[in-house]
């Protein structure tokens, strides 16, 4: 059962970086023609422990329903109304090199609520492109592009040592949902909100991690020897 909406909490943080991958696993299940499923179930396939799922669900006014557990399409929705993807969010991309042709052509944009509707780069030999039929445009054509057609986030996916600038003309052009690819850490007023992407660090995490389990293999392989 679901509560009233408008008496729902304030979701923390750390539940909304969860809820992504809740919307995953319940859309694989529906494919899969999964028709209900319980926290356990869930808690299970998510890779969380179901006290946590419950707690994280409880934000949304979503509590299941005992003996039976979730509505598999209805928590999805759910979900995604929570996350906003019920609504079409227009989206800009700065920087169109590998990355930001990579990021533009990305069909599961669509069908996650999000449209690419601007693409800028200032090099000239991107002047004719176009990508899925959007046009790649010089960045000063930002502002007034977004006076038109109002973007809802820009991402960031040039190099460091231009990203600061994309960023002030993002800002500068008020939009003031940032996604960041580039390795640098933006400066923003207040009010600003900016997600970094490092895909360096995320690659250092698993080395270590990698590392661990190489370093544990051979503790045992020790111990094994030494019997």
């Amino acid at each position: 059962m679901t509560a009233d909406p408008a008496l729902r909490r304030e979701i923390p943080d750390a539940t909304v970086a969860r809820l992504p991958e809740y919307l995953r696993t319940l859309s694989r299940l529906a494919e899969d023609g999964v028709l209900s499923v319980s926290s356990e179930e869930l808690a299970a396939e998510v890779g969380v422990r179901s006290a946590q799922l419950r707690k994280d669900l409880s934000h949304l006014g979503s509590y299941g329903v005992r003996g039976v557990g979730y509505d598999v399409e209805t928590l999805a929705l759910e979900i995604s109304r929570a996350l906003g993807l019920t609504e079409d969010w227009p989206v800009a991309i700065v920087g169109m090199g590998n990355l930001g042709h990579a990021l533009a052509s990305y069909s599961g944009f669509v069908t996650k609520g999000f449209r690419i509707v601007g693409l800028y780069d200032d090099d000239p030999a991107l002047a004719d492109e176009r990508i899925v039929g959007v046009p790649i445009r010089p960045l000063a054509e930002l502002t007034a592009h977004h006076a038109v057609d109002p973007i809802a986030i820009g991402v960031i996916a040039t190099p460091a040592p231009a990203a600061q600038a994309v960023c002030d003309a993002l800002v500068g052009a008020g939009i003031s949902s940032i996604l960041n690819f580039a390795p640098a850490v933006l400066s923003v007023p207040s009010g600003v909100d900016v997600r970094r992407v490092d895909l360096s660090t995320e690659l250092q995490i698993l080395a270590f991690h990698a590392q661990r389990k190489s370093l544990a293999a051979g503790d045992l392989r020790s111990a094994v020897v030494a019997q």
